[in-house]
């Protein structure tokens, strides 16, 4: 019997404990990200669109800042997924680099800015549980930014790269069969 009545506490513990996490975010987490995406949305308004896409069309031109700030700019501001169609102020050569870029984005930026990437925060709150424990959590977000910068850079470095080998090629062939 007691067994029973052991399995029958730990079934309802592991939805009390469900429901204790649901709580915290109501009261935690979830106004915090309403709070954060309505000031993105309000700064987007103030600036105006068109302001920021032409910046962000100027600072397209220089590589390491199509593969740090664009992607830091598109997932902070359109947060993830609208954060791809920062690839129209680009080529389409560089088009697949910058998606490489941002998709690799999504991830690090949760820590320090929760609103571009909401989905990914609980993951990033579960690990940061276990870091806070030995270390600041701040760090770990610091940290996590600035590497996945690096990351950003040079996968975008890269896939342009082979984009550009590849159409060449591409164009070589079409070449050969006309």
């Amino acid at each position: 019997m007691d067994f029973l009545v052991m399995i029958a506490d730990g079934f309802i513990g592991m939805f009390q404990a469900g429901a204790d996490v649901f709580m915290g975010f109501i009261t935690g987490i979830i106004p915090l990200l309403i709070t954060l995406i309505t000031a993105v949305n309000a700064f987007i308004k103030l600036v105006g669109e068109e302001r920021i896409f032409g910046f962000m069309r100027k600072i397209s031109k220089y590589t390491i800042f199509r593969y740090t700030l664009i992607p830091f700019f598109a997932v902070f501001f359109l947060t993830n997924p609208m954060a791809y169609t920062f690839g129209r102020f680009l080529p389409e050569k560089q088009k697949p680099a910058f998606y490489d870029a941002a998709v690799s984005f999504v991830h690090p930026i949760t820590g320090l800015f929760p609103h571009a990437n909401a989905a990914e925060l609980f993951i990033f709150l579960g690990i940061a549980q276990g870091f806070a424990q030995v270390g600041s959590q701040s760090k770990l977000a610091i940290m996590y930014l600035i590497v996945g910068l690096i990351v950003c850079l040079i996968r975008g470095i890269v896939t342009e790269k082979i984009t550009d080998f590849l159409m060449k090629r591409k164009e070589v062939n079409q070449q050969e069969a006309a």
